[in-house]
């Protein structure tokens, strides 16, 4: 067997066996045939939400394993199809099977990533908050490159990308900005990019173009649907309104319309001033909270689910998940999985896909890498 057949063999075995993990095989083949006999009952209709649950979960595992099992009969099929040319010395027929290896591959990484995507919010909208580090104008711009890099990303996968809060940098860039991105499995893709960014470049600002390291932070959390109840106790939030920044004409900017909502039990604080009024701005500033607490209760549930729970920590606040080296070298590293793009004007436009899928795996194998930070 060829080498480069070899790799491709062992990066679909790899994507097959993490499914099956992922899925827990046995139990989702049992679970599988429940819904399929809760599809037969006739009553199930009688609660409607209940029925869209259930034929929502029956689909998602439908498609899972259908998805592995199809992957495995095929890679069983070209492997016997190339042993057999190389036994007949049928050079022209091998190429034919390792092109259908490296397919085959390709809709492997695709598949996994998909099945990865089924936790409770995964296929909700998603909030992406970007927040400047210390350092002035540097890190103020590297956070609105950061906030370009998640809207080109949402656009590159047919997403809506809708300005929630934007406060400018005093020069260049952004303090800090809220996004919310649209589209299918938006939450599910961008959970991993909670964390912090690190910026290595010659800055444009430096008169002396000196080498200089920024950070930027950033925060996903999922929207929350109507119907999710959030309890939330008036009596434990502070709100404070005050003027809108940057444009928007002579209305925003001369009265007090911005609200800023702290939850003192947690201290998250949310803000919104994209709304011309103080009540709409409210409004959505209490969305967004709702979601945040929502989303800090999903992590307590992935933590108390997960055995080595010790790993969450990993994904939390104030971690530094990424490296961005711009001179005098080229280099994206992720440091959580090792993963690295030498095009970093490509990352920086939205492709992030390999950066996420790594990253989405990494949570159902819990597997660490040691992965050296870039200078």
């Amino acid at each position: 067997m060829r080498a480069e057949a070899q790799a491709h063999i062992d990066q679909i075995n790899a994507a097959t066996a993490l499914l099956r993990r992922f899925l827990d095989w046995d139990r989702a083949l049992k679970r599988l045939e429940e819904l399929n006999a809760k599809v037969e009952d006739p009553t199930l209709w009688d609660d409607p939400k209940a029925a869209q649950d259930v034929m929502r979960e029956r689909r998602r595992l439908e498609e899972a394993i259908g998805a592995t099992r199809k992957l495995e009969t095929e890679l069983t099929d070209t492997v016997e199809l190339i042993e057999m040319a190389e036994a007949e010395g049928d050079e022209s027929l091998v190429d034919d099977g390792v092109r259908s290896l490296a397919e085959l591959a390709e809709r492997a990484d695709r598949d996994k990533v998909a099945a990865l995507l089924a936790g409770e919010a995964d296929a909700n909208n998603s909030y992406v908050e970007v927040n400047s580090g210390a350092g002035g104008t540097e890190s103020q711009d590297w956070a609105g490159m950061l906030q370009r890099m998640y809207s080109r990303w949402a656009e590159r996968h047919g997403m809506k990308v809708e300005l929630i809060d934007h406060h400018a940098g005093e020069q260049a860039g952004i303090k800090s900005a809220t996004l919310l991105i649209k589209g299918e499995n938006a939450y599910g893709n961008l959970k991993v990019e909670s964390g912090v960014h690190r910026l290595v470049r010659i800055s444009p600002y430096d008169s002396s173009a000196r080498r200089h390291t920024s950070f930027a932070s950033v925060w996903v959390y999922p929207e929350v649907d109507d119907d999710i109840d959030i309890e939330i106790n008036e009596s434990e939030l502070r709100i404070d309104t005050y003027r809108a920044s940057g444009a928007g004409g002579q209305h925003v900017n001369t009265t007090d319309s911005a609200v800023r909502i702290t939850h003192i039990p947690t201290n998250i604080v949310v803000q919104c001033q994209n709304q011309r009024s103080q009540h709409k701005n409210r409004a959505e500033a209490m969305k967004q909270l709702k979601a945040r607490l929502y989303e800090v209760e999903l992590q307590k549930r992935e933590a108390e689910a997960n055995a080595n729970a010790a790993a969450k920590t990993d994904i939390g606040w104030g971690h530094q998940i990424r490296s961005y080296v711009l001179q005098p070298y080229q280099l994206v590293k992720d440091l959580r999985t090792g993963v690295t793009s030498t095009a970093p004007g490509d990352v920086l436009d939205g492709d992030l896909d390999r950066f996420m899928a790594a990253a989405l795996s990494q949570r159902v194998t819990g597997e660490k890498v040691v992965v050296e930070d870039v200078d």
